[in-house]
């Protein structure tokens, strides 16, 4: 009997997201409903995905949007060949070690060049470049627990720090859109000047999570309401534009069957399986 209740216990723990419910009447097949991406992932996959028409008024728009479980993955910062522009050590692999690739589930691009964000830069717990009070970082602590935040710390990573990125302010804090958004260039340089481009943020849920999400002709206010949407509580912008944008799955250890998030992201599935010019991060089953 105590056995049952423990198993009990432990499923009722298990958290799956809930599916995003449709804005647009009616639902394409589909809409907002969560699926797995890694085949050897079991019941409990390592990352969901999906995508939904996230706008009434634009229902040509698509927004894809990853959900990974942080009690099944570990995520990783790498920096590239060109970003972050910091004099550093080593750089590592700039890619994802061939080593690894039998854990690896999904990548995702970081933020914008430092020089354009102004944010800091802290890998394998040294900071190369100071931290921001303020700015929206994603970080890693000793412990593998992630987060996105403002930060408020100083502008050195304490100890217990592996890596922490920074990129603009949160779009999205404590469930609530940003009252500061707009279309303006504070939110990042867009081709052509263009209001609505690709662009790509990541958030945390109330549970520990992250969510990716992404999507062509987005404002940064469109982009804030998808991941608040998607569960986010807090969220930040990451990089934009059609070239910087990326979110790949492996269907299976070895990075075999690389995918987009969206069939319509312009960089090739295989990115990050050599050597990149700008930093990424990489989520691995535990």
């Amino acid at each position: 009997m105590a056995a049952q209740k423990r198993a009990r216990a432990r499923a009722a723990a298990v958290y799956h997201p809930p599916r995003i419910r449709p804005i647009i009447a009616p639902a394409l097949p589909g809409d907002g409903v969560w699926r797995p991406t890694f085949s050897p992932g079991g019941t409990r996959a390592p990352v969901l995905v999906t995508e939904f028409r996230p706008e009434a008024l634009y229902p040509q728009n698509v927004a894809g949007v990853a959900w990974i479980d942080h009690t099944r993955t570990s995520v990783w910062l790498y920096p590239g060949r060109l970003e972050p522009n910091v004099q550093m050590v080593s750089r590592g692999p700039m890619e994802i070690p061939p080593e690894l690739r039998g854990r690896l589930v999904a990548t995702f691009n970081s933020g914008f060049k430092l020089q354009d964000s102004g944010g800091g830069f802290t890998s394998g717990g040294h900071t190369y470049a100071p931290l921001k009070n303020g700015l929206a970082t994603i970080l890693r602590y000793r412990n593998g627990q992630m987060d996105v935040r403002a930060w408020a710390g100083g502008p050195i990573a304490g100890p217990n720090i592996v890596y922490a990125r920074q990129n603009l302010p949160l779009i999205v804090n404590n469930a609530k859109l940003n009252p500061n958004l707009s279309d303006g260039p504070q939110w990042g340089a867009t081709l052509g000047n263009a209001i609505r481009v690709w662009r790509s943020g990541v958030g945390i849920d109330a549970h520990g999570n992250l969510i990716y999400a992404a999507a062509n002709d987005m404002t940064v206010g469109s982009l804030a309401e998808v991941l608040r949407r998607a569960g986010a509580v807090r969220a930040m912008e990451l990089d934009i534009n059609t070239y910087w944008t990326s979110f790949i799955t492996y269907r299976a250890p070895g990075a075999i069957g690389a995918a987009n998030l969206l069939s319509s992201m312009d960089r090739s599935p295989q990115r990050y399986l050599t050597p990149d010019d700008r930093d990424f991060f990489g989520v691995y089953v535990r």
